[in-house]
């Protein structure tokens, strides 16, 4: 019945010519993201540099981009299914391209720290309708595997050119230019995507509820806040009130869908066991993980003092292992079981994590790439396998509000990863012993103590650079001993949620 509703879903669509061409528009928009995540992090000690931001801000500047997005993931999957996922991606890519100009050239941490929030807007439009497209576009679950093998190895693949990319430009450019990269990227996906991408949309979607998307937006972003203040500075009532206003409004949004008669966010998906266990998997692996894959760059760089372009290659084995994994995720999954490799690869990455709590100043490369590279597998195989159980628990016309929900979790674990973990370290970091003399803003941030250290005495500088070098290493080391226990329980209930759940084999 639903091949007469719309073009994509008939038969003949269904091995279309030009479905893979398809796939290489939305893999660059996949791209596109990849790049802006990871260059920030290489940026970082520029930035900080430059832009002379507080440690508070220097956090908000890396997370607020994941709090928009988490609030807004939702009601712009929402939005793709009802208005098409082809119309609501171009437009989405238009406005991602036209803000990272604003990001390249923000003049102080307010006007970055807006920036990133308006590109989260235009990033929640983005990946929903990728993941929904595909869903549309491949019908075969195998084939379907594949293409979301494909989707998420684009996505690894963007971890390992955003930092070799961005550390070319740094050394040449200043550092806007790395945001400037994405214009290209931008133009090549709507010139091609105008062309070769099926539009697609639910055929009876119903209004879009404003309310809804309102209450969603306070909701995920009162709880993230709450959560990152808390683990900053320590409870307090402010904290607590908004830690509540968030709570509430998202206890109205759950309210809410259960009485519309075409809900934003169809709430009986989660009665689905596979469904909310890989949604559950996806939120606690990317929490445990975000915080170290923040750090990581200013400890390649401030700590052992890497070139950019050195530490973005440094960071190369996590790509490849996660490359290589997720083309190969779905036969895995099929041949073993989706709870076997989904587990197998969380408690890779918490073994991983487990091993760097051990790094120090001096400690080598080779314990450093082994353990990027089992992160990588591991991520390979959880999130391929988990964003296919995901897009297979639901019907078609429902992809993009699907998508957006595992979207959801993985920017919501990053935020808190980030404010959680991201808090640990600075936390750590702050109470470095540092001669008299040493000016406050190197306690804010390892590059705020590198530029402090400009305006001391040679043998002051050294002694002080040296005890904050130390303290941001313990506090890495603090942050991968709680990002190793998370994967691991998650590991565990991985495995008792995802039991007896299974990939489809045929159309």
């Amino acid at each position: 019945m639903t091949s007469t509703l719309q073009p994509v879903i008939t038969p003949e669509a269904v091995k279309r010519p030009g479905r893979w061409l398809a796939l290489s528009v939305l893999v660059l928009a996949v791209l596109l993201v990849a790049v802006d995540a990871t260059v920030l992090g290489l940026a970082t000690p520029y930035i900080s540099e430059d832009l002379a931001p507080s440690g508070t801000q220097l956090l908000w500047i890396g997370d607020v981009y994941s709090f928009v997005i988490a609030g807004l993931l939702v009601s712009m999957g929402s939005l793709g299914d009802r208005v098409g996922r082809k119309r609501i991606l171009l437009g989405g890519a238009t406005a991602f391209g036209a803000i990272s100009v604003l990001n390249a050239y923000a003049t102080t941490p307010e006007a970055m720290i807006a920036a990133r929030a308006l590109l989260g807007v235009a990033g929640a439009t983005l990946m929903p309708a990728t993941l929904a497209l595909i869903r549309n576009i491949f019908h075969d679950p195998r084939e379907r595997s594949l293409a979301i093998g494909i989707w998420g190895a684009t996505a690894s693949a963007g971890t390992a050119v955003g930092p070799i990319t961005g550390g070319f430009l740094l050394e040449h450019f200043w550092w806007g230019s790395v945001f400037l990269i994405n214009l290209p990227v931008m133009a090549v996906l709507v010139l091609v995507g105008v062309r070769t991408l099926p539009e697609s949309r639910n055929p009876n979607p119903g209004p879009w509820d404003l309310p809804s998307v309102a209450l969603s937006l306070v909701g995920m972003i009162g709880i993230v806040y709450a959560v990152k203040e808390a683990a900053s500075h320590g409870p307090a009532w402010p904290t607590l009130a908004v830690g509540l206003l968030g709570a509430a409004a998202l206890y109205g949004f759950v309210r809410r869908q259960l009485t519309l008669p075409a809900p934003l966010l169809d709430m009986r998906l989660f009665g689905s066991r596979g469904f909310s266990g890989a949604v559950l998997a996806d939120l606690l692996t990317v929490l445990g993980m975000s915080g170290l894959v923040f750090f990581l760059s200013q400890f390649l760089q401030l700590v052992q003092g890497r070139r950019p372009l050195e530490a973005g290659l440094a960071e190369l084995p996590a790509a490849v292992g996660a490359v290589a994994a997720g083309l190969l995720a779905g036969r895995a999954a099929r041949r073993f079981s989706v709870r076997t490799v989904v587990s197998g690869g969380l408690a890779a990455i918490g073994l991983a994590l487990a091993a760097l709590t051990v790094v120090d100043r001096s400690t080598g490369y080779p314990l450093l790439g082994a353990a990027l590279l089992v992160v990588g597998v591991g991520a390979g195989l959880s999130f391929t396998v988990t964003s296919d159980v995901i897009l297979s628990s639901v019907p078609k016309e429902q992809a993009g509000a699907a998508s957006a929900v595992s979207e959801t979790a993985y920017e919501l674990g990053a935020a808190l990863g980030i404010a959680v973990l991201g808090s640990i370290v600075t936390g750590v970091y702050r109470d470095f012993p540092a001669p008299p003399g040493t000016p406050e803003g190197a306690h804010e941030s390892l590059g705020g103590a590198m530029q402090a250290a400009s305006t001391m005495p040679t043998a002051q500088a050294e002694t002080m650079l040296n005890s904050a070098r130390d303290a941001f290493v313990n506090g890495l080391s603090v942050a991968s001993g709680v990002g190793a226990a998370v994967l691991l329980a998650t590991a565990t209930t991985a495995w008792l949620l995802l039991k007896g759940q299974r990939l489809g084999n045929t159309g």
